[in-house]
């Protein structure tokens, strides 16, 4: 080989090395996040995914890269969302409930991790929670039967003069409907029950209350409830009504109180979930994960300015009391 063939080979060797490390970085795996809520509210939900996909060694930016929808509680965008995000060829799709519902329609291959409050198996997400059958797994953060029925007895326990409890509920999302009325019926209390899946339905429904005479309101769950929970704490502190609801989130925005698993908690879980596909694991193989500790937080701020006195069992009992 000459002088100058080799320093021609040289020169197209040095020129290639940038584009060979341009295609290393576009091997970046890369995850789709789906959700049906607008995004201002739930920040705190990617930093929680952040963390449990960082526990499994993945760093957005890094070696990782994060494609981010939100439908904005428009639920007929998410087809196309989901649609984009396959043929994006993502590694893994993780979504809230109706989110991962719209993405198993769209494809049967590529993984799905679900973060839902609702039972998956009821839903048709999984066809077993110990067995994921398919491309499809995630977390539950709401124990079905359970929690609607406590938080109707903290309620009542909380305000015990309520002789009428309302019941608010997106219609979507009222599986505990039926355990809840009983449990109130069971103590004493007459059961007002109101949807709402809109802005001008919430309205609707307060004034619905204050006109029957409500003396608390259990606040159900879903997507679009989480996303409007200073609305609700707003309405329920306008009319004075003592209220439950099912995160803690309300709570902190100025609610009352809440019973509830973390969402935050779930998150993170569905990011520790991430990391192991994204290392081989198949969703099939991982169970699906369900809550372990539930939290009650009471705002004692909120109790004096509605004139409630918090039983001193209830104090002690809770897992935070804000000031």
């Amino acid at each position: 080989m000459t002088r100058r063939e080799f320093i021609t080979l040289l020169g197209g060797a040095a020129t290639a090395w940038p584009f060979a490390a341009r295609a290393q970085q576009t091997a970046m795996p890369v995850v789709g996040f789906l959700r049906s809520t607008p995004s201002a509210s739930f920040m705190h939900v990617v930093a929680a995914f952040q963390q449990g996909l960082k526990e499994e060694g993945f760093v957005e930016g890094q070696n990782v890269a994060i494609e981010y929808r939100w439908a904005d509680n428009r639920l007929d965008r998410l087809p196309g969302f989901a649609t984009e995000l396959v043929r994006r060829q993502v590694a893994v799709i993780v979504g809230n409930t109706p989110a991962a519902e719209v993405a198993k329609t769209a494809t049967e291959t590529i993984p799905i991790i679900f973060v839902t409050g609702e039972d998956p198996v009821r839903t048709g997400l999984v066809a077993s929670l110990n067995r994921p059958s398919g491309n499809v797994t995630g977390v539950v953060f709401f124990a079905s039967g359970h929690l609607g029925t406590k938080r109707m007895e903290l309620l009542c326990e909380m305000v015990p003069k309520a002789a009428i409890i309302a019941v608010l509920m997106d219609p979507k999302f009222a599986t505990e409907l039926s355990a809840i009325e009983g449990a109130g019926r069971a103590l004493g209390r007459q059961i007002l029950v109101l949807n709402a899946a809109s802005e001008r339905e919430l309205d609707a429904a307060f004034s619905q209350m204050v006109q029957a005479g409500a003396g608390a309101v259990l606040v159900g769950g879903g997507p679009f409830f989480t996303s409007q929970s200073q609305r609700l704490v707003g309405l329920a502190a306008r009319h004075a009504i003592p209220a439950i609801y099912d995160t803690r989130d309300h709570v902190e925005a100025g609610g009352l109180m809440s019973y509830a698993t973390s969402i935050t908690g779930a998150y993170r879980q569905a990011g520790i979930y991430t990391g192991h596909i994204l290392k081989g694991a198949k969703p099939a193989d991982l169970p699906v994960v369900q809550p372990t500790k539930f939290e009650l937080v009471i705002n004692l701020r909120t109790a004096r300015a509605l004139g409630l006195t918090v039983p001193l069992i209830m104090q002690m009992t809770a897992d935070e009391v804000i000031e």
